[in-house]
């Protein structure tokens, strides 16, 4: 397979010798890869944000789960907001309570787009939709904004994994918070290098996060954790901003969740059979979800 790049190093280094951005780097390796045209490829991609648009001000109005184990969160961090009363700041509980409504949308079987997957796909856009609000992107900004998400998400892709079943949920909100905080740094003016450190600062700091959810449903603790994922993507994107750097450089950091994803015991990949699935509570639960199923009940809501 022919790409311009395969890793960070050569993403970075491609991005600064043509004095492009990754966002640029991404759309021209999309053309190199499907054979399809730059403007094909672009309208793909503002159809995705239309629907991350829409999966946010959904989740925003309010929606619950079949199941009853998730919903309304994003509508309750909203008006705690609107209260003045934030104690981390307005703009990151914003980013925090879209990413809940993308996921409270994604539990309740509504549409949404996988960024890298469904479990995690609250991250990209719940940022992307907070700090518009800060630095007033144009839709073009706010599109490429997107393919350097995928700019690194493909690298991990092809040198990791993205898969809560095979690397644990380092590999899905992991890897959505390193890309998130990779692409502010990018709108926010940032250098390719330092959308590099923002990735690995916050990749580091996702390292060993195990996938548990109760009764195998996407909702507990997934929602919660694209919230918190969505937080450490903004502190990251400000560090790395700040001139903090990442002294192990990104590639060996996606390389370590690699290995840690492997070496992870299978109760701890996405089979509800150990961390907070395997807990009382997450039992009863599942009993109670599925027991209810099994007898025709319905919905829960």
């Amino acid at each position: 397979m022919e790409v311009l790049f395969g890793t960070v190093k050569e993403l970075v280094e491609l991005a600064e010798s043509q004095n492009k951005p990754i966002s640029e780097i991404m759309i021209e390796q999309e053309v190199l890869l499907t054979k399809r045209s730059r403007e094909e490829i672009i309208a793909q991609m503002e159809n995705n944000l239309n629907v991350m648009e829409d999966a946010v001000e959904k989740g925003l109005q309010g929606v619950h789960s079949t199941s009853g184990l998730t919903g309304g969160d994003a509508v309750l961090l909203q008006n705690y907001i609107a209260t003045g009363k934030s104690l981390s700041g307005d703009l990151i509980l914003d980013a925090v309570s879209k990413a809940v409504a993308t996921n409270e949308v994604n539990a309740a079987m509504g549409l949404i787009c996988a960024t890298p997957t469904a479990g995690a796909a609250g991250i990209v856009p719940g940022t992307l939709f907070a700090v518009k609000n800060k630095l007033n992107p144009t839709r073009e900004q706010m599109v490429n904004y997107l393919f350097t998400t995928g700019a690194f998400g493909f690298v991990v892709a092809n040198n990791a994994s993205i898969s809560g079943a095979a690397g644990g949920c380092q590999a899905e909100t992991g890897s959505a918070a390193s890309m998130a905080a990779a692409a502010i740094v990018e709108m926010a003016g940032g250098t390719p290098q330092q959308s590099a450190e923002a990735f690995s600062i916050v990749m580091k700091n996702m390292l060993g996060l195990v996938c548990d959810p109760v009764a195998g449903l996407v909702e507990v603790p997934c929602v919660k954790r694209n919230a918190m994922g969505a937080a450490k993507a903004l502190v990251g994107a400000d560090m790395a901003l700040a001139g903090v750097v990442s002294r192990i450089p990104t590639d060996e950091v996606i390389l370590a969740m690699h290995r840690i994803g492997q070496t992870m015991p299978s109760a701890l990949r996405e089979t509800a059979k150990g961390g907070l699935a395997a807990t009382p509570t997450g039992k009863a639960l599942e009993a109670q979800i599925f027991g209810r199923e099994k007898v025709g009940s319905g919905s829960t809501n």
